[in-house]
């Protein structure tokens, strides 16, 4: 009898245990209907997205449908009536939510990436993959804002593979989990004994070693980059400039200046914060649709351009911030 009883307390116990439902019903029409399908693999090791604690208790972080793969193939079909020739094919690698009840922080670790399917043969589009970090004090409903992010993060970067520029490598379906590395064998600025001095618009002209024709780094007198000028002695937009290549040497725009980009065993990376390369939009959605639709630079240098430019603050803490290798966009960790 007691052990019935026991057993039904527990039951009762999980079954009440609260649930945040993680939406994907925000709009992914392609505008232009290019797209004839949108497929997921999901290659995930831990499908369990994870538990947070709210007001003292925990919450289980879950999707509105536990059949993935048709949720979000649904998703694009009740969106997109109108169809066109191109198939996308989705690689969810990892989505992983997890609470620190002692400090009142939350990090989601996202790392998802996109394909064109011609054939059985898959040409890369795009990838997110950053950790978002969250801090009970600045948000009381911890997981509530989480659900809103991964969805944002999802939304934004299926929106933004439409049209998002395609590489030409191909990789076959049965090598797909392995398109990091068959990449980056055709990336330039990867695998070239030299690189190419010069100023450079954006990540993918670095990535092919093709800078800007005319374009030069503006120093002063004790030989700092003060800016960047076209041939006619013009200042460029800091919004027009990725960074630029020196002896060498790798410098990447950022709101405290040009930072040079820095290699460790785990990849290339430069020294800063979130708090410094995203001022004012640390965390928020701004921040979130940006880095998911990798235009991260052009958000950085447009928000110098309208006066966002700072020092650096002694008080902040530094860390590596990698640079993704395939798409050039910040990957930050903490």
């Amino acid at each position: 009898m007691k052990k019935t009883v026991f057993f039904l307390l527990l039951a009762g116990a999980l079954s009440a245990q609260k649930t945040e439902i993680i939406k994907l019903d925000k709009n992914i029409k392609d505008k232009n209907s290019r797209t004839k399908s949108l497929s997921l693999i999901d290659t995930r090791t831990d499908k369990d997205l994870g538990t947070l604690v709210y007001k003292g208790e925990p919450v289980q972080m879950k999707f509105g449908n536990e059949d993935l793969k048709n949720h979000i193939e649904t998703w694009f079909a009740d969106d997109n009536k109108a169809r066109g020739n191109t198939d996308i094919t989705i690689l969810l690698e990892e989505v992983k939510i997890s609470g620190f009840q002692n400090t009142g922080l939350a990090k989601v670790k996202i790392k998802v990436s996109s394909f064109i399917n011609r054939g059985g043969k898959y040409f890369f589009i795009n990838r997110y993959y950053n950790t978002l970090s969250f801090n009970s004090k600045l948000t009381p409903n911890i997981p509530r804002e989480v659900s809103s992010s991964v969805s944002d993060v999802l939304s934004s970067f299926i929106n933004e593979s439409y049209s998002h520029t395609v590489l030409s490598t191909p990789i076959p379906e049965a090598e797909l989990n392995n398109y990091e590395a068959i990449l980056e064998k055709n990336i330039k600025w990867l695998t070239s004994s030299e690189l190419t001095n010069g100023v450079y618009k954006d990540f993918r002209s670095l990535a092919d070693q093709k800078p800007t024709k005319g374009y030069y780094a503006d120093k002063n007198k004790k030989g700092k980059v003060i800016g960047i000028k076209d041939k006619n002695n013009l200042v460029v937009l800091n919004e027009e400039v990725y960074g630029y290549i020196e002896n060498g040497k790798i410098y990447l725009l950022t709101p405290v200046g040009y930072l040079e980009v820095q290699k460790d065993d785990k990849g290339y990376y430069i020294v800063s914060s979130r708090q410094e390369l995203f001022p004012k939009n640390n965390n928020t959605g701004a921040m979130v649709g940006a880095m998911a639709g990798g235009i991260v630079g052009a958000l950085i240098g447009a928000a110098i351009d309208s006066g966002s430019k700072t020092g650096r603050n002694a008080n902040t803490t530094l860390s590596h911030v990698y640079i993704d290798s395939l798409t050039g966009a910040y990957v930050f960790e903490k």
